[in-house]
């Protein structure tokens, strides 16, 4: 598998709103401003069609890490039990 991670220094995720983050239409930004999508379809991609997963770690007024595995295989699927190794070096 393939891991990907992002992270930032932003305000972190509230943990009122945290599991509705992935819900389509579902923003914290004023009207106007976001359409509340972008995980929505990160979700899709990553789980629906590629049956990777998708999932953060988040502290308020630290930031958030947004973490991606893909299969390196197609067909194969990632165990979210089993963690994956830490790279050597």
């Amino acid at each position: 598998m393939v891991r990907v991670r992002i992270a930032d220094t932003g305000s972190g995720i509230p943990l009122a709103v945290r599991s509705r983050v992935y819900d389509p239409f579902f923003t914290t930004k004023p009207v106007g401003k976001g359409t509340g999508q972008g995980l929505a379809i990160a979700r899709s991609i990553v789980v629906d069609r590629h049956h990777g997963t998708i999932d953060f770690e988040s502290e308020v007024g630290r930031g958030t890490t947004l973490t991606v595995r893909l299969p390196m295989h197609p067909g194969a699927s990632v165990d979210p039990l089993c963690p994956s190794p830490e790279p050597a070096g």
